[in-house]
């Protein structure tokens, strides 16, 4: 009796060591080159975003100059000397600004954060960086602008200007400055969630199919 044949492997059959010897195009040593900008084109972007992101923040002055609630002040004349106090010690206008500035910030953020995205989906550091900085440089144009449109800064002479007893609006500022970091944070936390979740994924080089030696 013979021993039955071992039928021949497939011709296209390939070793492991084989199959490590013909990488994809694109891929050096198994691991792969991402085409994008250099360097200087991704900082360039960045400082695109900064100034364009920035110069929102003056549309954000606006709308709190605008929407921001007045903060009722009354003026006393007592002996040679005017006094200015709250008409109402009680209200809650001096938080609504501080309020009303958050809320729109929060909001610029988001919108901010979701228009970079949608321009540049591959982000980058220069990019996050430039969203950034021109958040809280929008949120401090925002604050200036707002002052500098709102009631005058010496209540003293609008006081006098009035008359006594007679109700005039405050100038507008902000109570805690912290809420100038509510537009930087929003637009980092969605532009962060966006990469996340729709961004393009970087291809796994140990599953990448490889190709196939000729017979």
């Amino acid at each position: 009796m013979t021993a039955p044949l071992t039928p021949p492997p497939p011709p296209h059959d390939q070793s492991p060591h084989q199959a490590w010897q013909a990488p994809p195009d694109g891929a050096v040593g198994g691991a792969y080159e991402q085409d994008g900008p250099g360097m200087k084109s991704e900082v360039r972007e960045g400082v695109v975003v900064t100034v364009a992101v920035a110069l929102c923040g003056a549309l954000l002055g606006l709308l709190w100059w605008r929407l921001a609630p007045h903060v009722p002040l009354v003026g006393d004349h007592v002996g040679k000397n005017w006094v200015v106090y709250l008409k109402d010690s009680e209200g809650e206008q001096a938080i609504g600004v501080d309020g009303t500035f958050t809320l729109l910030a929060l909001a610029f953020g988001a919108v901010s954060a979701v228009v970079v995205f949608l321009v540049r989906r591959r982000g980058g550091i220069p990019l996050v960086a430039g969203l950034a900085v021109g958040g809280l440089l929008g949120s401090l144009l925002a604050w200036r602008l707002g002052v500098w449109l709102g009631p005058t800064q010496d209540v003293i002479a609008h006081a006098k200007a009035v008359g006594k007893g007679v109700s005039f609006s405050a100038p507008l500022k902000l109570g805690a400055w912290g809420v100038l970091l509510a537009w930087p944070v929003a637009a980092l936390v969605v532009h962060l969630a966006l990469t996340a979740l729709f961004g393009p994924r970087d291809p796994d080089p140990y599953h990448a199919p490889y190709a196939t030696p000729p017979a």
